[in-house]
């Protein structure tokens, strides 16, 4: 009789607390722009490029560190980006010119690859049985919209009595913190069939599979949409938003400027992603994963045209980043878990993270036309309708994708 692996395992639990911590990070870095432009006088273009940068070394960060982790180990590739990203904040805390801050989001670029998505997913993936995968998932990329709820409010709060330079500092410890959880990610290895076939061979296969290409080319609007959104989206609430009423309900909790309702629409979004994520890993289980993407896909299509053809008021931004939340991260746990079932788990770090680089080219494209954009016409208005675009086309090319899965991989 085969036996059962639990859902909430010492791997789950750890790979949710690394994500967490490691997204907090990340997510918080559209609570920057505004400072450290006043600060030094730049254009928003200067710091949107560091994002986009760091984005964009993310995306070709991932596929290195999920085949590094295939070889060498998961524990190993956890700890050198963990390293990165240290480093990368730490430079960043020190650095006065654009350049500089567009050079160091390299490195934490490549550390939130290490310790992200890629390789995190990948171990989940193999530690969980097939009937608990698909939620497993679902739960350590909801891990990562937790790290978001907290990330940019706790950015914005720290802000308040410390320099963005001592924060990037503390920032650096915590991710410095997370490797002391290492001990606890350990997944057993891949099954007897997936062990025959080699790098190579399981590569050209997906390569010449159309359905993988339909795979890549969706996962750019992604990338794009929710890179965008939080570089950018702080500082539009922060500078269109109507002025919140001084005897709501929002001033009742607090949230008396647009700039703080910027930081808090971030972290509203992460916390309606928690059950959104959730959502879409229970249906990916009982339902086509292609349609349930397409879905996603044309569901945020529609609610980024109602919002940028609404005036923003306070209402607006709440409703948008509680819909948009729901949608956020739902597609990780169904593209991850796609991947998975059409290839196997022996290399899913590697074949997911040449994926969610097409992801992280949308990231860079979201992040650096906003503020090129931005720079032009003073309004993010026609980069906002580049992303309903690429929304669009990705809701359509999911439907051809095929879902049975190649018996050359068949546990």
């Amino acid at each position: 009789m085969e036996q059962k692996t639990p859902l909430l395992s010492p791997v789950l639990i750890a790979g949710c607390i690394i994500v967490m911590i490691g997204f907090a990070i990340r997510a918080s870095f559209g609570v920057f722009q505004i400072p450290i432009a006043e600060e030094f006088n730049w254009l928003r273009a200067d710091f949107s490029l560091a994002i986009a940068i760091q984005n964009l070394a993310w995306g070709v960060g991932q596929p290195i560190f999920g085949a590094l982790a295939e070889r060498v180990g998961d524990r190993k590739a956890i700890i050198l980006g963990a390293i990165f990203y240290a480093v990368g904040l730490v430079l960043s805390a020190g650095a006065t010119l654009p350049i500089q801050h567009q050079m160091y989001e390299v490195l934490v670029g490549f550390g939130v690859a290490g310790t992200g998505f890629g390789v995190v997913l990948a171990v989940v993936g193999r530690a969980s049985s097939d009937e608990n995968r698909s939620m497993s998932l679902a739960i350590a990329t909801a891990a990562g919209s937790a790290g978001q709820v907290f990330g940019a409010p706790l950015a914005e709060y720290m802000l308040g009595f410390m320099s963005w330079q001592t924060v990037f500092l503390w920032f650096a410890a915590a991710i410095i913190a997370v490797l002391a959880l290492l001990p606890m990610m350990k997944a057993p290895q891949a099954s007897k069939a997936e062990l025959q076939e080699s790098m190579g061979q399981i590569l050209g296969r997906a390569f010449r599979d159309p359905s993988y290409t339909m795979i890549f080319l969706g996962f750019f609007s992604c990338g794009y949409q929710l890179a965008f959104v939080t570089a950018h989206f702080p500082a539009f609430v922060a500078e269109v938003c109507s002025p919140i009423a001084s005897g709501g309900l929002l001033a009742g909790m607090g949230i008396t400027t647009t700039s703080t309702l910027g930081a808090a629409a971030i972290s509203l979004i992460g916390v309606a992603n928690i059950m959104g994520t959730l959502a879409a890993g229970w249906l990916g289980k009982r339902y086509s994963k292609k349609y349930l993407l397409a879905g996603v896909y044309l569901a945020r299509t529609v609610v980024a045209a109602w919002f940028i053809l609404a005036p923003m008021t306070p209402v607006t931004v709440i409703v948008f980043s509680v819909m948009m939340g729901s949608l956020w991260l739902a597609t990780v746990p169904l593209t991850s878990g796609l991947v998975a079932h059409l290839y196997g788990l022996r290399y899913m770090g590697t074949l997911y993270g040449i994926v969610f680089f097409s992801h992280q080219l949308g990231s860079f494209l979201g992040v650096w036309l906003g503020g090129t954009l931005y720079d032009l016409y003073g309004t993010y208005t026609y980069v906002w309708w580049v992303g309903v675009g690429v929304g669009a086309f990705s809701a359509i090319v999911h439907l051809p994708i095929r879902e049975k899965r190649p018996a050359a991989v068949a546990a």
